[in-house]
C-alpha cells in the first residue's frame, strides 16, 4: 500500500470516529516528529503496539480484503513486567470489505457494533485444523449473555450496541452489510504477530511504499 493511501484512511477515520462521537486517547494525534520528542516512559504504547493500524492482509486490494483498527490498550505475552491481561481496540470496517476467515489460540474476544447505519454479519465455524473448517460441528457462541450452539457457517447479524464473544478456536470472519460501522473489540491479551490463524494464507501488516511522510505513525513503524 501507498503512504497517501494509507493518511488518506486515516483522515477519514479519524472524521468518522468523530462522527460516531468516539474519544481517541492523545497519543492517537501525535506525529512523526512528536513521537521523536517523547522518552522511555513511553514505552508502554510501543512496546504493546497501541495505536493507528491497518491491513490489506497480504492481498492488495483494501477495499476489498481489510480491517482498520486503533488499539488503545494492550498486555504483552513476550513481557512477564507488563501486568495487563486484556485489550481494546475500535475497529472500522467499510461496505464491501471483508475481513477473512481466521482463528485464535489464546485470545477469546468480544466485537461490538459500537455504531453506524447497519448489522455487521459475523460467520462463523470451529477449527478442524489451522487451514481446516468444522463443517459437522456446532458453533459455541456467546451473543450479549445469551450462550447457545450454532450451526456450522452460521452467519451472525449484530445490529448497532449487540454484540458477539468469540472463543479459542472458533474461525470467524465478518463484514458489514451496507455501511460503514464502528466496531469495538475487548478482549485478552492480543498478540498479532503469534495467535492469528488465518484460513488461507495471509499477510498482517502491509507492505509499504514511502510516497509521502506518514501523518501518524502506524504501529508496524514503530521498530523502524
Amino acid at each position: 500500500m501507498r503512504r497517501s493511501e494509507i493518511n488518506g484512511y486515516i483522515r477519514e477515520a479519524k472524521e468518522f470516529i468523530k462522527e460516531m462521537n468516539f474519544f481517541l486517547p492523545p497519543f492517537a494525534f501525535w506525529s512523526p516528529e512528536d513521537w521523536r520528542q517523547k522518552g522511555s516512559e513511553y514505552g508502554e504504547i510501543r512496546k504493546n503496539q497501541l495505536g493507528w493500524d491497518l491491513t490489506d492482509f497480504g492481498g492488495g486490494s483494501y477495499e476489498k480484503l481489510g480491517l482498520f483498527l486503533f488499539t488503545i490498550r494492550n498486555g504483552n505475552t513476550h513481557h512477564p513486567s507488563c501486568k495487563k491481561t486484556y485489550a481494546e481496540k475500535i475497529l472500522l470496517v467499510r461496505p464491501g470489505q471483508l475481513t477473512p476467515y481466521h482463528f485464535h489460540r489464546g485470545k477469546m474476544e468480544d466485537i461490538i457494533n459500537r455504531g453506524g447505519k447497519g448489522p455487521l454479519n459475523v460467520q462463523v465455524y470451529c477449527s478442524a485444523g489451522e487451514k481446516e473448517l468444522d463443517r459437522s460441528s456446532r458453533v459455541p457462541v456467546a451473543v450479549d449473555g445469551r450462550n447457545y450452539l450454532a450451526e456450522p457457517g452460521s452467519v451472525i447479524r449484530l445490529l448497532p450496541g449487540e454484540s458477539i464473544t468469540l472463543f479459542q478456536g472458533v474461525f470467524h470472519q465478518f463484514w458489514p452489510e451496507d455501511a460503514q460501522l464502528l466496531l469495538g473489540e475487548v478482549s485478552m491479551v492480543n498478540d498479532d504477530h503469534a495467535d492469528n490463524f488465518f484460513l488461507e494464507e495471509r499477510g498482517r501488516f502491509p507492505d509499504i511504499t514511502e510516497d509521502e511522510a506518514p501523518l501518524h505513525l502506524l504501529v508496524s513503524d514503530y521498530g523502524k
